[in-house]
């Protein structure tokens, strides 16, 4: 059954109302955990009225799901089954398991896919390498382009214009606290753009370096990178032979893709 989100506005203001409604799970989503749909207006700055009709219609959906006898609402389970079905009809992701076993298997490190959610970056997939002590990462948690290795290789197919506009100014803010000039980041964009390479030592930690190999599409935009991450003393130890790794998987990914001649406008984002 089909559930519409009923409004009698215009087509301008049912589309805004459209976006709050994903502005909603988006807020669930990072949340990690229910809340109550006041909660929800609050945290959203929106008109509570709205935000509990867009609720109804989305538990109604069964996009959202009542977790308990007080109203608190979380993502339901027909967006898992939705997942699955983008999931079986989306190459990259699919094709994409392999190269990750095989990177983790190869170099004994933990290997990702990552991309842009929004104007965030996030891992998307992820395997953990085959240490007594892994390094792993939160899939799917959005996280500020600039943090990232990853994040100069997905904004390099945008003019500097572009990025300043696409990246908000609070997040080259770094976790220490210290502020990433937006023109040096740039500069390193065009930097890893070039090489078509980049990695430097995790500003999350004080003790993983991340490499970053771009996924191109059949245009040349790099629209996923696969990376790794590893301790700082074994990636100085290994840099060459874990950059060789990664680079020749990324390729081979890379033209598997572009053999099939997958739109770009698939892999942007989550």
């Amino acid at each position: 059954m089909q559930t519409k989100i009923k409004t009698n506005e215009t087509p301008g203001r049912r589309a805004r109302g459209l976006d709050r409604a994903f502005d909603i799970l988006d807020y669930l989503r990072e949340r990690k955990s229910p809340a109550r749909p006041n909660q929800i207006a609050v945290a959203l700055s929106a008109p509570r009225s709205t935000v509990y009709e867009l609720i109804a219609a989305l538990l109604e959906a069964g996009l959202l799901e009542q977790t308990d006898a007080e109203g608190n609402v979380f993502l339901g389970r027909k967006l898992y089954f939705l997942g699955l079905a983008y999931e079986a009809n989306f190459d990259l992701t699919r094709e994409c398991r392999a190269y990750l076993d095989r990177l983790a298997i190869e170099t004994r490190e933990t290997a990702q896919l990552c991309m842009l959610d929004g104007n965030k970056y996030t891992v998307a997939m992820m395997r953990e390498g085959a240490r007594p002590f892994r390094i792993s990462s939160n899939v799917g948690e959005p996280v500020p382009v600039p943090w990232t290795a990853s994040g100069r290789l997905l904004v390099s197919h945008m003019t500097d214009e572009e990025i300043l506009e696409f990246i908000p100014a609070a997040d080259f803010v770094l976790p220490t606290g210290a502020t990433l000039n937006p023109r040096t980041f740039i500069a390193e964009v065009r930097q890893a753009d070039k090489a078509g390479f980049f990695s430097f030592e995790t500003l999350a930690d004080n003790f993983t370096r991340c490499f970053a190999a771009p996924v191109r599409d059949h245009g040349g935009r790099c629209v996923a990178t696969l990376c790794l991450i590893a301790p700082r003393n074994d990636a100085q130890q290994y840099f060459e032979r874990y950059k060789a790794t990664l680079l020749d998987a990324a390729a081979d990914l890379s033209t598997k893709l572009t053999s099939r001649s997958l739109p770009s406008s698939r892999t942007i984002s989550l």
